[in-house]
């Protein structure tokens, strides 16, 4: 690199770095990771950390590859029998961490304890739901009925993580995150558990898939940006995930490392609290009195934030050209993507006249929440769109908190307006279920519906995409169903991330469309250099 071109402690820890590296065992892999897992229960929370983990220890039905296409795992093969009935032949053989045989069994107990794990801030039960009935043919053969036809079921079911009907009959989620009941048929099990600190894993070796090269894992939870930087390069870790978007061209250059990158399928978005009619609890006037009928329920007032943010600003000059500026949930790739629905150019003026026809000539003001712990410049972002709201009299403070304490309020509907991420599945149905369609236990939709949207006509939409056998007339149903959520600013997308991992060399990994961190992904190349 020549002369060194990091900060003080950057130099101190690259000048650490070679022996850190040589001192890095061949059969033991420590993965520094951004976000910290919330659970080690597989059914408690859908959060991309939480999957990652539970795709080393657990397996489903089926998975996702690295580009998010649908390939077998615990079945063998699956089939359409009729328009509401889909069979799966599972794989024979497979064995869980402690002894047990996995059979067709655990595939029924494992649907009935999905909608039924208590306090889940975001359920996986929106993937079950749809099954009306298990029939069991024998050991290895199983069928799921549902009340319609339910083309997304071989997808869906990859997000389902199978259980043992005996060992997890009466476990909690407390004894998931012990340790206790984190047992699965993946390529590893949990050996210790520090909740927010690190996970450490031992490989499985009777594993019914390829051995993963690793005997032991360490995940460890290194939120802060520079920390995570400075442990790759000080080799404390081998492989870093959401590599901090100011380091990330330094590293592509540093000999001692290679650098793994995709166009992801995470969204991150502005939601806002659409569940109160009357006062929402972070809006107020100029003089600090709430305002009531709450204002974000106007469209005119949603559409005015979303205009004024400066989406190109955003991606250029806080992640660095590390995403893309978004209209929509999907990316180009992604199956219900709108090519007509493009981000629009920031329009301050535009925004103002907006305010002016809501009522709120003088605007008011809002305290923006988000994470300072979860995604890429999280905090920054959310900062800058502070200012541009400011711009346009919408007088904005930020509050940003550590993920945990945020997330507990968001899913608790106590924020007026906040950032958040969603890492879809790259199908369109996933995000509109999920994050627009009107909250509905039974249903399990609106799961991640935080700010509590609601639209009879998405509603209809999202429901006659999941009952349409058709690959092209449900796309068209996606995107029309997509198109009225934008222009209602159901919320408010900033961008989709780059994913980004940097790794000692010596290492190689598949970087992952649905940015998963996962110790079975990463591989040898040989010495490191």
């Amino acid at each position: 690199m020549g002369e060194c071109a990091w900060t003080a402690r950057g130099c101190a820890a690259a000048a650490l770095v070679l022996a850190g590296f040589a001192t890095a065992s061949g059969q033991s892999l420590t993965l520094g990771v951004g976000a910290p897992v919330t659970s080690l229960d597989p059914h408690y929370h859908q959060l991309s950390p939480n999957t990652a983990v539970a795709e080393m220890v657990f397996g489903a039905l089926t998975q996702t590859d690295a580009k998010a296409r649908i390939i077998p795992d615990l079945a063998e093969s699956w089939r359409a029998i009729d328009e509401t009935t889909w069979e799966f032949r599972l794989r024979r053989g497979v064995r869980f961490h402690n002894g047990s045989d996995f059979t067709a069994e655990d595939v029924a107990f494992t649907l009935e304890r999905v909608p039924n794990v208590p306090n889940s801030p975001s359920s996986y039960a929106i993937y079950t739901r749809p099954i009306r009935e298990v029939q069991i043919l024998d050991p290895y053969t199983i069928r799921f009925r549902t009340a319609a036809p339910y083309p997304l079921m071989p997808r869906d079911i990859a997000q389902v993580k199978m259980l043992d009907r005996q060992t997890h009959a009466q476990a909690t989620t407390e004894q998931f995150n012990a340790g206790i009941m984190a047992i699965g048929t993946g390529p590893f099990r949990v050996s210790s558990h520090r909740n927010g600190e690190r996970i450490e894993f031992e490989r499985f070796d009777g594993y019914y898939g390829t051995q993963p090269h690793w005997q032991r894992a360490t995940l460890r939870m290194i939120t802060n940006d520079a920390a995570r930087t400075a442990a790759l390069l000080a080799g404390d870790v081998d492989i870093i995930d959401q590599v901090p978007t100011s380091d990330l061209a330094k590293l592509r250059t540093d000999q001692r490392l290679s650098v793994a990158e995709v166009t992801g399928l995470r969204i991150i978005f502005l939601s806002f609290d659409h569940s109160r009619v009357e006062a929402t609890p972070f809006v107020t006037d100029n003089d600090g009195k709430p305002i009531s009928p709450n204002p974000l329920k106007d469209p005119r007032v949603r559409r005015a934030l979303s205009l004024a943010i400066d989406r190109a600003a955003i991606t250029e000059r806080i992640m660095e050209g590390s995403a893309i500026p978004s209209a929509q949930f999907l990316p180009e790739s992604g199956f219900g993507y709108v090519p007509t629905l493009n981000p629009a150019k920031a329009d301050p003026e535009a925004a103002r006249r907006l305010l002016a026809e809501a009522g709120f000539l003088q605007g008011f003001r809002i305290t923006l929440h988000g994470p300072n712990d979860r995604y890429p410049n999280d905090s920054r972002i959310i900062q800058a769109v502070g200012q541009m709201w400011t711009r346009i009299g919408v007088r904005t403070t930020i509050e940003a908190q550590p993920w945990a304490t945020f997330i507990s309020r968001a899913a608790r509907q106590d924020l007026s307006s906040f950032l958040i991420g969603w890492g879809t599945s790259g199908e369109g149905t996933n995000p509109l279920r999920n994050l627009v369609a009107t909250f509905d236990r039974d249903k399990g939709y609106g799961a991640s519906n935080r700010g509590r949207y609601s639209n009879p006509r998405v509603d209809a939409l999202t429901d006659a995409a999941m009952r349409e056998i058709d690959d092209t007339k449900r796309e068209a149903i996606i995107r029309e169903a997509t198109i009225i959520a934008m222009d209602d600013t159901a919320i408010a997308p900033l961008h989709i991330q780059r994913n980004a991992w940097a790794m000692r060399r010596g290492l190689a990994l598949d970087a992952r469309v649905d940015e998963l961190t996962r110790a079975q992904d990463v591989t040898p190349t040989g010495p490191a250099r």
